[in-house]
């Protein structure tokens, strides 16, 4: 018996140990990309060109003064304006499909099997398809060139009433809520004070990933904002890469979508301890 037992704890811990070794090249995988990133921000262009290297060079300062006195790319002025686009986008997405979700998912009507089943059908359309008439109907109303069209649409995300409705389903018993109608507590104050707390978790997850994906943009912003001062970051990397290749600056390149990736990493962080969160936790808070 005592064998056996050593045995079994000897595999095991081979396993373990294969397990951590392929999860350690796995993680140095995904990230070299972004050390390259970060050790060519602080190289000079013709560095950049010479030789590949693990080593950050000398020209960090150089490269952030050249991106931020750029008078014809306005970085600084493009990273605000996708910082305001993308937060309110995710507050308004990742709030408004949870009351949706709430809806569909707590009370009973007529047409609620329909209603879900037409909100699924909307992903399926493609942003491309309704482009052509978005731009006319934005053109109409006259906010091209605002943050207008790029946030208030964000309202309806069909994906995040999905994933919402369907956490819903597995962590929020319809006996809370009943609860707090017994209770004396309107919805709007169930929704806010009982449900959303409840809901952390799942929230947190889709608002990272709501603001990854405004934050990424472009084919949108491309056709609303044309005005230097309104564009954002993605709109000004695009407009270098598209720049004449014998003014083009490698450095000042990287530097910027450096720029690009450092909030998007400040909202992980922010936010991920949410993510590890457990339904059951969640329901005790609530």
């Amino acid at each position: 018996m005592k064998k056996q037992e050593k045995g079994s704890s000897l595999s095991l811990n081979i396993r373990r140990t294969i397990c951590y070794v392929v999860l350690i090249i796995l993680s140095v995988v995904c990230l070299f990309p972004y050390l390259m990133l970060f050790v060519n921000a602080t190289r000079a262009h013709v560095e950049i060109q010479r030789a590949f290297s693990l080593l950050p060079g000398k020209s960090l300062a150089r490269n952030i003064s050249n991106v931020l006195d750029n008078t014809t790319i306005l970085i600084v002025r493009g990273m605000i304006n996708s910082i305001t686009i993308s937060t309110l986008t995710a507050i308004a997405s990742v709030y408004f499909s949870a009351m949706t979700a709430y809806a569909i998912h707590a009370y009973d009507f007529r047409l609620k099997k329909y209603a879900f089943n037409f909100i699924l059908l909307i992903m399926t359309i493609p942003t491309q398809i309704s482009a052509l008439g978005f731009v006319k109907l934005v053109t109409a109303m006259h906010l091209k060139d605002t943050f207008i069209p790029l946030i208030i649409p964000s309202i309806a995300a069909p994906a995040v009433f999905f994933f919402m409705k369907q956490y819903m389903e597995s962590a929020l018993p319809l006996e809370i809520v009943e609860a707090a109608r017994i209770d004396g507590s309107n919805e709007f104050h169930t929704f806010n004070s009982i449900i959303m707390p409840m809901m952390k978790p799942a929230l947190a997850v889709q608002a990272i990933f709501t603001f990854v994906t405004s934050w990424n943009n472009y084919f949108t912003p491309s056709l609303i904002l044309t005005k230097a001062e309104v564009k954002t970051l993605p709109l000004w990397i695009a407009y270098i890469r598209s720049a004449d290749f014998t003014k083009f600056d490698m450095g000042q390149m990287y530097m910027m979508i450096a720029f690009s990736i450092f909030p998007v990493i400040l909202i992980y962080l922010l936010l991920s301890k949410f993510i590890v969160q457990g339904v059951t936790l969640g329901g005790v808070k609530g």
